[in-house]
């Protein structure tokens, strides 16, 4: 891909989300950073090998949702999860979740809709010690679902800019290890989860992939709604040729909607352009 070409990507994406602060660990203070960073990575799957790579992109940050990626695997694993509709849960008001997420859910939907309830079901039933050594056991970021410090929410909130952090360069090399099988899970967890995420279209590419969508927080350590978070990260098929990816942006200023949708959507119509280029 042209450089000019990607500017232009970068630039219309900036548009929609822009720059900041390292996600708060749970035992360290936030850093400040650049008002802008982001990371477009493209590999092959099999190989490793860089197709393509634009931006920062081995600076760790808050999962968020893509964080369901291996939260399913460990569910499969665990035997919380069975296939691809069960188990079907039905919504409780002890969730408070908002009310589009107000429905039964099973594991497609639970990835679909990025149901959060969903997946403090799943952590609540492996309980604390193992979920931290299943997370662990993965090598997936930094490892850490302690949570905020003091707070002792490791089990509901860890992944959501608050302790488990993990870089594009991580994510990529997460789902090639997902992809070829050698993720120490059963070959039923890694099958499932293959399964479960969603599907998309971007040209004659096939797309599996899961967004996450948080806000950096200030120095104060709350949520700084001005600075958002998105990704969108897995995994492209075309005939016999596959590839992973990683894409981040980190934002600078408010904006409407998901941060990670609007990051998938304008990456899904790249994509093809992309390839092209290598």
């Amino acid at each position: 891909m042209a450089q000019a070409d990607h500017r232009s990507f970068s630039f219309a994406i900036t548009m929609l989300i822009a720059g900041a602060l390292l996600p708060r660990s749970a035992q360290a203070q936030p850093v400040p950073v650049k008002p802008h960073l982001d990371c477009t990575l493209i590999l092959e799957a099999a190989s490793g090998k860089t197709l393509h790579r634009e931006g920062t992109c081995d600076k760790r940050f808050s999962p968020a949702s893509t964080f369901k990626v291996p939260l399913a695997a460990i569910g499969y694993d665990a035997g919380i999860l069975e296939d691809q509709h069960q188990p079907l849960w039905d919504y409780q008001s002890r969730f408070n979740a908002v009310a589009r997420d107000r429905k039964p859910v099973d594991p497609t939907i639970w990835q679909a809709d990025s149901i959060i309830w969903y997946s403090r079901e799943m952590t609540a039933r492996l309980g604390p010690r193992s979920f931290a050594a299943h997370v662990l056991k993965l090598g997936y970021g930094n490892g850490d679902v302690s949570g905020d410090s003091g707070q002792n929410n490791g089990l509901t909130h860890s992944w959501i800019s608050s302790s488990l952090t993990i870089s594009p360069e991580e994510q990529t090399g997460f789902l090639r290890r997902l992809l070829s099988g050698s993720l120490p899970v059963s070959g039923k967890a890694h099958e499932m989860t293959k399964a479960i995420l969603p599907s998309f279209s971007a040209g004659d590419w096939t797309v599996k992939g899961k967004t996450g969508s948080t806000w950096l927080r200030n120095a104060a350590g709350e949520i700084d709604r001005k600075r958002p978070v998105g990704w969108f990260v897995g995994w492209a098929d075309n005939k016999d040729r596959r590839v992973v990816f990683a894409r981040l942006l980190i934002g600078a200023e408010r904006v409407d909607g998901i941060p990670g949708r609007k990051l998938r959507d304008a990456f899904l119509k790249e994509l093809p352009r992309l390839l092209k280029a290598e």
